[in-house]
């Protein structure tokens, strides 16, 4: 989803999307391509708050509004996805930011329509183990996303990760889904 500069910081992406999928009978609507998938985004510690202790509040919130979110994504047959992004480098401030968590929180919610977005460059980052993180989460991925480490660049640009083989391990492993 697109924004404009600064909207990363007032929360609106899961609210603003929900608003606008609601506005407007489903039969009303003009025949457009809509994603099946959406995503979700985790929001912010706050400036200048201590992370471990905001986490037990800022998890609680999340939860409550991806429950919101999958209930009203299910009657438009819509997917949320969870990302988790680094915050070595991207974000040092946001909430989502390792895929254990991100797991975590989608076994507290419990919804099928709320899956795992696998960006291959936050993994990295944050934990390296691809292979195993692949393995272990691929069952709740519902998108992959890809970038090289550590400049952000096309699979083919020189750096840490060999795409060929992580292309061969989701192959492998049995993904069927959309690489971005």
């Amino acid at each position: 989803m697109d924004w404009r500069p600064g909207e990363t910081d007032e929360g609106w992406h899961s609210q603003g999307i929900l608003e606008e999928v609601q506005r407007e009978p489903r039969e009303a609507r003009p025949p457009v391509h809509l994603p099946h998938r959406i995503h979700l985004m985790a929001g912010r510690v706050p400036q200048g708050a201590d992370r471990i202790a905001v986490k037990a509040e800022m998890e609680a919130v999340f939860l409550e509004n991806l429950r919101h979110a999958a209930g009203v994504l299910a009657q438009e047959d819509l997917v949320g996805l969870l990302e988790p992004i680094n915050t070595r480098i991207t974000d040092p401030q946001y909430f989502l930011d390792t895929p254990q968590q991100a797991a975590a929180i989608l076994q507290k919610v419990g919804r099928p329509n709320l899956q795992l977005q696998m960006d291959i460059f936050h993994w990295q980052i944050m934990d390296g183990n691809l292979t195993g993180n692949i393995r272990e989460f691929l069952p709740i991925v519902g998108h992959v996303q890809v970038a090289q480490v550590p400049g952000r660049g096309e699979p083919s640009s020189p750096g840490e990760l060999n795409f060929p083989y992580l292309f061969q391990l989701l192959e492998d492993e049995g993904y069927k889904g959309f690489v971005g």
